[in-house]
């Protein structure tokens, strides 16, 4: 099949859709670079989520009216939406409030049930703490032992460790897709293949990756799958667990309430069918409906697009970074192998004073352990500054974040 070239996306067209670039912060243009925390809005997603509350507010699924239906009708296309945003099919689709409540789930519902005492679960270092904590929680509850696959110093995963592991009896595996910290685009196909041949499931984090590069949950093969809507244009309290058909139908509940159930008498439950079964509650309506949103968004543009602009910003990005004196930047510097965050120290600067000044200059980014305090721990450092991109982000801001950074290292003479 003959490739189609790729046409450069309309970086100045997109920022009008935003109303925070429309502000000015220090006196300049607003320069957002701390995207790998959270994304902004388009106006199509606040627009989604305001009709919903002005025009057809009501609860889901059980009402019998005009608006209730259209309500249900709506909640119900953003699964679909998102289903086809990830080539899953929607029953396999549950509606969570971010990729910590998904992970968690999947701790509770499969690894109460199927971790027993002296089973090893796998993860690497630099997973974010809500990769950590569930799996330390369940370990502890079921006597069993986590293991960590390491980095090498250019923050690629140490391959033959992985192989190493699974080969002596891993009974679980649950890793990032792209790190928050280091950018690493992780080879979790090949992964996931080598896991599965040793029977081992696998649970991929892709709070990092769904919002910047095609995902296909077949392709990756993977068992469940994990990200948030808010680092994808979507809204805050809404987020996604994939879960393969099988598994989720085989799995209990992980909350008890309304819709969650299909008969409830006084000393015994039957639950609904899948995805509902762990949509327990009133549901973030107006949140899956942003969300759909925001996937229509994100497909207007198509996602190979989104991943070629990242890169080549991360690019020009390095390129120019690695000019600073005193500067030290974390992970592999090829682009092929990394999503758009790049994480810096500064000569002996804290991360936290370079953030603070960086903000006297109008430009946010983000400072500290990033929720990876093992991955801190492995680089030696107490934290570090991070920039991270994404669609509405050009060269220019990454001329100023430079500049500015030259004039912070004159400055403090680091």
């Amino acid at each position: 099949m003959r490739k189609v070239p790729r046409k450069p996306i309309d970086v100045e067209k997109i920022r009008k859709d935003f109303p925070i670039f429309n502000q000015k912060i220090k006196g300049m243009p607003y320069i957002y670079l701390d995207n790998a925390a959270t994304s902004q809005r388009p106006n199509q997603v606040i627009k989604a989520m305001n009709d919903y509350y002005q025009m057809y507010n009501a609860t889901i699924h059980r009402a019998l009216y005009e608006l209730g239906e259209k309500a249900t009708d709506a909640y119900e296309e953003s699964r679909e939406k998102v289903a086809k945003f990830i080539n899953a099919s929607p029953e396999e689709v549950i509606f969570v409030r971010n990729t910590t409540e998904a992970i968690n789930l999947v701790a509770y519902s499969w690894g109460r049930s199927n971790i027993k005492e002296g089973d090893k679960i796998l993860l690497t270092v630099m997973e974010h703490h809500s990769n950590i904590i569930p799996w330390q929680l369940l370990a502890k509850e079921k006597k069993a032992h986590l293991e960590f696959i390491d980095i090498y110093d250019n923050g690629l995963l140490k391959m033959d460790e992985f192989e190493k592991f699974i080969g002596e009896g891993i009974r679980f595996m649950s890793l990032v897709h792209v790190s928050n910290v280091l950018g690493t685009v992780n080879p979790v196909k090949k992964m996931v293949d080598y896991a599965h041949k040793n029977g081992v499931l696998v649970l991929i984090d892709a709070a990092q990756s769904a919002p910047h590069m095609p995902v296909d949950v077949h392709d990756i093969g993977c068992d469940f799958l994990a990200f948030s809507g808010h680092k994808m244009l979507g809204p805050t309290g809404i987020g996604v667990l994939y879960g393969k058909r099988e598994l989720l139908e085989n799995m209990g509940p992980f909350l008890g309430g309304g819709d969650m159930i299909k008969e409830v008498h006084l000393r015994e439950a039957s639950w609904n069918e899948i995805p509902w079964k762990f949509e327990a509650g009133t549901p973030n309506i107006a949140g899956a409906i942003g969300l759909g949103a925001a996937v229509d968004y994100l497909n207007n543009i198509g996602m190979e697009n989104v991943k070629e602009h990242e890169k080549e910003l991360t690019k020009y990005a390095l390129d120019k970074m690695m000019r600073i004196k005193g500067i030290n930047i974390y992970g592999t510097k090829n682009v092929e192998l990394r999503g758009g965050v790049i994480s810096f120290n500064l000569g002996d600067m804290h991360p936290h004073d370079l953030a603070s000044i960086l903000d006297n200059e109008g430009i946010s980014i983000r400072a500290g352990h990033h929720c990876a305090q093992p991955l801190m721990d492995r680089l030696g450092v107490v934290g570090t500054a991070r920039a991270s991109f994404y669609i509405y982000n050009t060269e220019w801001e990454i001329d100023y974040l430079v500049n500015s950074l030259e004039k912070v290292r004159e400055v403090f003479k680091v």
